[in-house]
Parts: C-alpha cells; sequence; structure tokens
C-alpha cells in the first residue's frame, strides 16, 4: 500500500490487571472500549496498565493493534469459537481496533499518524498461553503461528490523542520487504530465512525483543554452516 493510504479506528481500548490465568495469574487481557479520546505517551495509552511489563507494555510494545478483519474469519474457520466474537472488539487484548490492513499490508518501521499521535510499528505480537486460556483452547495459539495472524506493536514517536473515527495513516515506509507476516514467520514460526533473520537483526526500528530472536536465528545458521565445514 503506498503512503498516504489510511483507515479508520473502530475503537480504542484500555484495560487494567485482573486475575485471569488457571492459577490467578494477573492480566490485563480484558480491555474494552473507551468513549472518546485516549492520551497517547511514551509508554501507552493513559488509563492502560499491562500487568507483566517484561512481557507487554514498554517503550517497543506501548500499544498493541490487532486487525478486526480477522474476526469474522477466524470465527468461520473456528465456529466452536464464535460466540467469543459476540464481546466485541478486545478479544486479542489490543489497544486499536481497525479494519482494511492486516498482517500482510503493513511493515516493520513503517510510521503512522493515529489520530494526533506519530507511532511507529515495532514488531509483531507473538502469542502466548493467555491467547489459548482466552478461548479455552490451547490449539489457537497454534492457529496464530500458522496463519500469521499476530497483530502487531507500536512505539510512539510523538504523543497525542486519538479515538474512535480517526483515520490511521501511512506517512513513512523505511522497509517495505518486511511485511509483519514475514518477520513473524521467521522469528516466531520458524521459517528457515537465516539471510532474513541477520537483516532483521541489524534493523533499527525492530523492537528489542525480536532483535534477540534475529540474532539467535543468525547466529544458529552461522554455527550450522561451520559445522559443515
Amino acid at each position: 500500500m503506498p503512503v498516504g493510504d489510511s483507515i479508520l479506528v473502530l475503537a480504542a481500548l484500555v484495560g487494567q490487571p485482573r486475575t485471569f490465568g488457571p492459577e490467578g495469574q494477573p492480566s490485563t487481557y480484558f480491555r474494552r472500549p473507551v468513549e472518546g479520546r485516549v492520551v497517547v505517551g511514551p509508554l501507552g495509552i493513559e488509563g492502560d496498565q499491562p500487568a507483566d511489563l517484561a512481557v507487554h507494555g514498554g517503550v517497543d510494545k506501548a500499544i498493541h493493534h490487532y486487525p478486526y478483519d480477522h474476526y469474522a474469519t477466524i470465527a468461520a474457520e473456528r465456529p466452536e469459537h464464535a460466540r467469543v466474537f459476540d464481546y466485541g472488539y478486545g478479544v486479542f487484548a489490543e489497544n486499536v481496533a481497525a479494519a482494511g490492513w492486516t498482517e500482510w499490508d503493513v511493515c516493520i518501521g513503517d510510521r503512522f499518524l493515529l489520530g494526533t499521535a506519530e507511532v511507529e510499528l515495532s514488531q509483531g505480537r507473538s502469542p502466548c498461553w493467555k491467547l489459548g486460556h482466552r478461548f479455552r483452547d490451547p490449539s489457537m495459539v497454534e492457529d496464530v503461528v500458522r496463519t500469521r495472524r499476530s497483530g502487531w506493536y507500536y512505539r510512539v514517536i510523538r504523543p497525542g490523542t486519538f479515538g474512535e473515527g480517526d483515520s490511521l495513516r501511512l506517512v513513512g515506509r523505511p522497509h517495505p520487504q518486511w511485511p509483519v507476516a514475514r518477520a513473524f514467520g521467521i522469528l516466531v514460526a520458524g521459517d528457515d530465512d537465516p539471510d532474513g533473520a541477520a537483516e532483521l537483526a541489524a534493523m533499527p526500528e525492530l523492537g528489542r525483543a525480536w532483535v534477540k530472536r534475529a540474532e539467535a536465528r543468525a547466529g544458529a545458521a552461522v554455527r550450522r554452516e561451520s559445522l559443515k565445514k
């Protein structure tokens, strides 16, 4: 998609930690839409508090976006879970609900105007047990890995505000060869692409957590080649 393209924000969502896991683990998985506009700062949306900053949140993962496009697709593919989508936005714990772009359309390093804020796509989201717990079905994690329907994270370049009905507009694309789905395939799904892993490891826009994954993938490939000699 060309620079200048935009889609509409369907909802801005926030949440607070609450008991979620089978052993009482806290999580902010249940996010709900906010009326009006939300304030965006370097660590995310005011009023939104991730439960574990070692996993979610922080500068590289300040805002989570999940394509609303996937809701109907997943409900059709997995009718046993269709009722979960009756809850509306927030089924995947996203902060931004919008339709029109998926992981094959947006790229690592893309810059967007989100309302009056400027954000940068830093990495995809790696699925964990919480997704399986939400659906009461651990195989949902495998589905995300297989389909690359991961969603993605933004870091905040310039604070601002946004809300339902605002535009999300692409204003910069330094790495058009790196859609989120491709990077996710290498760093999470295990696609064999050592050159791609090395390129990702050197990408300044990539979130630190995924840089470490890329370095590990690239290093493993180098070690395999050395053993062949």
